[in-house]
């Protein structure tokens, strides 16, 4: 099973992804967890520095790299399913990252993504508030990516709520994590029972 943990900066998808990747683990599944920008590779460091960069240029750049890095890890996955080395799959930031480019880009970005990128069997999408992620972006206390302010947040927020309808679990992580936790844990539950 492939899954998708997505949402802006902040919001939380890392944590999300591990609570999927432990539950599975402890029902004796292999998993493969890979996040984005994957510092691991030289496209996902390269596309990390574009992000601490600002203008036009470095923002195409980023999305470029992420572009390059997201198919790298789809190779990844489709490698390890012929050899039967994992059974789940877990993506932390795929198609939503296409809503940090203008709007009208972001609309074209996404129906390319849909259209020429496999879909995920499960894909969760984590919300917060723009002052929320900006929050947690703060008390991280790392250099603040081009864009990680609260108004672009707020704004690249908006543009990922315009493509939620599509198939996308809704996880509201404006509150603490247990809650999450259990938002989280009920859409694996509703997965195992035959309802991605």
């Amino acid at each position: 099973m492939w899954y998708v943990v997505d949402g802006m900066d902040g919001c939380g998808k890392s944590s999300a992804a591990s609570c999927i990747t432990a539950k599975l683990e402890s029902k004796g599944r292999k998993v493969l967890e890979l996040t984005h920008p994957n510092r691991d590779t030289k496209i996902g460091r390269k596309e990390a520095e574009y992000l601490l960069q600002d203008g036009k240029y470095a923002k195409i750049m980023a999305t470029l790299m992420y572009i390059f890095d997201v198919m790298h890890s789809i190779r990844l996955m489709k490698k390890a399913k012929k050899t039967n080395e994992y059974d789940d799959f877990v993506f932390v930031r795929y198609i939503m990252a296409v809503s940090y480019l203008p709007k009208p880009l972001a609309k074209l970005a996404y129906k390319f993504f849909e259209i020429v990128f496999p879909t995920p069997d499960v894909k969760i999408f984590v919300d917060v508030t723009g002052p929320t992620a900006m929050a947690r972006i703060n008390s991280r206390g790392e250099e603040l990516e081009t864009f990680e302010t609260e108004e672009q947040l707020t704004k690249t927020r908006e543009k990922m709520l315009m493509f939620i309808p599509k198939g996308w679990h809704l996880i509201d992580n404006n509150g603490d994590f247990e809650n999450t936790k259990t938002q989280i844990l009920e859409v694996l539950d509703e997965v195992k029972n035959g309802d991605p």
